[in-house]
């Protein structure tokens, strides 16, 4: 009679115990948006992983972030289809993962699709077995061929489990083994300048500026490192490349012409389509990077870009909490349309400016001829006030005067469309933007950027810091997340450079309390880990990690501490400092970060190349 009841007791509550999705109402903006899906999405931590163990599931992770467009895509296609959400619900356990706030796990997924398939990026997809081993991966998948796959492992985890988990396994023990360093002999400075130098020319598009042949991405960790080199070692050719790439950037469609910021990068090799996503963490870089080659070449205008992008930030992006700044504006707007806010029609621009003005208005931002997307024109920079005076025989001071009664009219009318934001206060990116508005306020002694950067410190200080550690983020007005290396990393940079602003003891110590701080947490003999509290076996040590959109964290932190006062300090970073020289040497672009590190200690060491 018992076990009738005990089954009965179990019909009755097992609605109850079926996954419910986790993430209607969540602080994140982007599970927030997911939180209506007929996907059973779980949020990710111990809960989900063990759910995956004790009911012996694959765990599926989907990793994406507010902005992203093929994100969006692949919700309204996947995720809101009921034949698509019936599968996972029934077969997996399906985490929504917002990459901002878990960097380390969406780092170590990454890398895992990259080896795997070639290629990663964003919505990220990932399959892996209770245990946390990655099986297989994807990028974005038309709905029909995401129900495909999930048909095709659901049959294939029934029928060949053990089968299925010995691969992942193995799998990760290979990708361990081919990160092993060999032993390499010290490059001296100049050495090293050339290494970087004779990469640099095999990635480097001399026609167009930037660097591969398809996509262009920014690359600031890149091209700070090549300001450096050229500083140290003068070399017209590269001179004149780091001036192309700049120009582009500036002129073309990686930047709005009409607001100010950047882009995230462009879908095209000529610098011309943007993906429109808008991220605090590129306004951040590419603002020092135009403020190092102001400096570098005597370009008044690349100190006009900075300036311009750092007041966009202020203007655009300051969060409503007051003193920190809002991650990311996204690539579509309130429509659903990408880059919706940013295009022009004829017809809209005819009915805000008139026939004339349309015709200065295209002539001035390259507005003409065919749409450079189907829903309407893109401003980039076409002929200068100066060149159009000329040819329409008006005078120089008349034809700027309209073009800025045209933008504000532009401008005006932008302000009406709806640019959904992602409202979180990022610490680490807030770091970012920290150092840059530290550095344009010393250089130009700016009040305005002062007190802007003065409001980032003490966000920092009064609500990312607990007293003993960061938190990852603050949204809808409450923390979230956990702070990972890269947020130690990249708030004590922001902290040093402001320091040097502020002259304050206080702040300097700051500093070494992060420091200290993460290398406590983060680093071992055998390397670096972005996290220290995983989930998941394998996201082990790294010796030295590449530059990707963002600096590398362990390069800084070595940095930052090779110039510590703490002896202690010091002898570690020269230690992290050797420990990635293979990398560094051996893949000076991609490790510039490291090779930087590298340079800075042959300097500490008397062999400076000056």
């Amino acid at each position: 009679m018992k076990g009738v009841y005990l089954v009965l007791l179990l019909m009755v509550f097992a609605p109850a115990l079926a996954m419910q999705n986790q993430l209607r109402d969540h602080a994140s903006p982007y599970l927030a948006m997911h939180g209506a899906d007929p996907v059973a999405w779980q949020d990710w931590g111990p809960d989900a992983v063990e759910r995956a163990r004790s009911e012996g599931k694959l765990l599926f992770i989907s990793s994406g972030y507010f902005s992203c467009h093929w994100c969006h895509v692949m919700q309204r296609e996947s995720y809101r289809n009921e034949q698509v959400a019936a599968l996972l619900n029934t077969h997996f356990i399906p985490v929504k993962l917002d990459r901002e706030l878990h960097g380390a796990l969406d780092a170590h997924l990454i890398d895992f699709v990259e080896k795997t398939q070639g290629q990663a990026g964003w919505p990220l997809n990932v399959f892996l077995t209770p245990e946390g081993y990655p099986l297989v991966g994807a990028t974005y998948l038309p709905a029909e061929r995401f129900q495909e796959l999930l048909e095709r492992l659901s049959a294939s985890w029934s029928d060949e489990r053990e089968k299925l988990r010995n691969l992942a396994r193995r799998t990760a023990l290979q990708l361990m083994l081919q990160s092993a360093q060999p032993d390499v002999e010290a490059l001296d400075a100049q050495e090293l300048y050339a290494a970087l130098l004779n990469q640099t020319v095999t990635v480097a598009d001399a026609m167009e500026g930037g660097f591969g042949n398809q996509s262009r991405f920014p690359m600031a960790p890149q091209l700070m490192a090549l300001l450096g080199l050229q500083a140290a070692v003068p070399h017209p050719e590269l001179a004149e490349f780091l001036v192309l790439t700049l120009d582009k950037m500036a002129a073309e469609g990686l930047r709005d012409q009409l607001a100010g910021g950047f882009f995230r990068y462009t879908v095209d090799p000529s610098w011309q389509v943007p993906h429109f996503e808008k991220m605090l963490y590129t306004q951040a870089q590419l603002s020092e990077v135009y403020l190092r080659a102001a400096q570098l070449f005597g370009r008044e205008d690349y100190a006009e870009v900075a300036r311009d992008t750092l007041y966009f930030v202020m203007r655009e992006m300051a969060s409503a909490q007051g003193g920190g700044y809002v991650a990311s504006f996204s690539a579509v707007d309130g429509d659903g349309e990408e880059g919706g806010v940013y295009l022009w029609s004829i017809d809209e621009l005819h009915a805000l400016l008139g026939e004339r003005d349309t015709a200065l208005a295209r002539r001035y931002w390259r507005m003409l001829d065919i749409p450079v997307l189907d829903g309407g024109h893109l401003p980039l920079r076409g002929e200068g006030p100066a060149q159009i005076a000329q040819q329409t025989d008006r005078p120089e001071e008349a034809v700027r005067e309209r073009l800025e009664a045209i933008r504000s009219i532009l401008l005006v009318a932008r302000g009406e469309r709806v640019l959904p934001v992602d409202g979180k206060v990022l610490a680490g990116w807030n770091g970012l933007m920290l150092a840059a508005m530290a550095r344009a306020a010393r250089e130009w002694q700016d009040p305005d950027l002062r007190r802007a950067a003065t409001g980032i410190r003490n966000y920092l200080r009064n609500r990312l810091w607990d007293g003993s550690e960061l938190r990852r983020a603050v949204a809808a007005g409450q923390p979230l997340g956990r702070a990972s290396m890269e947020d130690y990393a990249y708030v004590a940079y922001g902290m040093a450079n402001y320091a040097e602003l502020s002259g304050d003891p206080a702040d300097k110590t700051f500093v070494a309390v992060l420091l200290n701080a993460a290398w406590q947490r983060f680093y071992a003999q055998d390397g670096w880990r972005r996290d220290d509290r995983p989930l998941i076996p394998g996201i082990g040590s790294e010796a030295a990690m590449p530059e990707g959109a963002l600096p590398a964290p362990s390069a800084l932190l070595i940095r930052l501490a090779l110039h510590s006062d703490d002896p202690e300090l010091v002898a570690r970073a020269v230690a992290g400092a050797e420990l990635a020289r293979p990398r560094a040497q051996d893949e000076p672009f991609w490790y510039s970060g490291h090779h930087a590190a590298l340079l800075e200690l042959s300097a500490l060491k008397g062999g400076s190349a000056q």
